[in-house]
């Protein structure tokens, strides 16, 4: 069984099953643009690793002892019941995710939302240039200088609302940001950049812990549809069963 599933893959280009999670994913969003609860715009970018054996998977070396591949994903937050990805490249482990940004951020009508593996100080100024809304978690040892404080409600979740420039005098970023203080989901404290000043804090402190769902969403497709388990061995047959667990999950949507 196993053998002949391994065959079948190899003879499945995932350009079509590209195709297929495409016209699923235009389905779903007519249907969602109707949906009086939707979050406008709001797209949160992440990606996962699958570990692989590396004696079989050789072509996907990023450690001395394994393999592996790393799926980079799109998810569009519709709201906290409904979510779907809207787009999937597969890479090597290896492959830094800020490589994969030019591919997965790329509309002026999104509000996107990533984590600090992101962080692209060029690339946020290209961004703000070409009126691409964005929001992520700042690392903590970055710098930051302070240019103004706004005020903040005393019973507000927000601690702080601030505008600043980040990076050092060396290397930062040529467009001024907002930095908000809040909690994560988990009551720690996190700091947020976005280039979102039409916002009220608590608002750009939803739509950050709003990315919460990509990792249920990867957590989901592991364990529900058996994404650690691959039934081929070549780069085609492990991207199109990605494609599949997509496929599969945009069909129960």
């Amino acid at each position: 069984m196993l053998s002949q599933l391994s065959r079948k893959h190899r003879q499945v280009k995932p350009e079509l099953l590209a195709e297929i999670f495409l016209d699923l994913v235009n389905q779903i969003r007519q249907m969602s643009t109707n949906s009086s609860s939707q979050v406008s715009g709001l797209k949160i970018v992440d990606s996962t690793t699958i570990s692989l054996n590396l004696k079989k998977y050789q072509w996907a070396t990023f450690r001395k002892t394994k393999s592996g591949i790393k799926v980079h994903l799109r998810l569009v937050f519709v709201n906290e019941e409904t979510v779907y990805p809207e787009k999937m490249v597969m890479t090597p482990a290896g492959n830094n995710d800020r490589t994969q940004m030019e591919q997965l951020i790329d509309e002026t009508d999104a509000m996107y939302v990533f984590d600090r593996g992101y962080v692209d100080y060029e690339k946020f100024d290209y961004y703000c240039d070409k009126g691409l809304f964005f929001a992520f978690r700042l690392k903590k040892n970055a710098y930051v200088r302070f240019l103004e404080s706004f005020s903040v409600p005393s019973n507000s979740s927000i601690l702080s609302d601030s505008m600043v420039v980040i990076g050092t005098p060396q290397k930062r970023t040529e467009n001024v940001f907002r930095l908000i203080e809040t909690f994560d989901s988990d009551g720690n404290r996190i700091r947020i950049i976005t280039n979102r000043f039409d916002l009220d804090p608590e608002e750009l402190g939803d739509i950050y812990r709003s990315r919460w769902a990509i990792e249920l969403f990867f957590k989901w497709i592991k364990q529900r549809l058996t994404l650690k388990h691959l039934y081929g061995t070549s780069p085609e047959a492990v991207e199109n069963q990605v494609y599949l667990a997509l496929i599969s999950y945009c069909l129960l949507i």
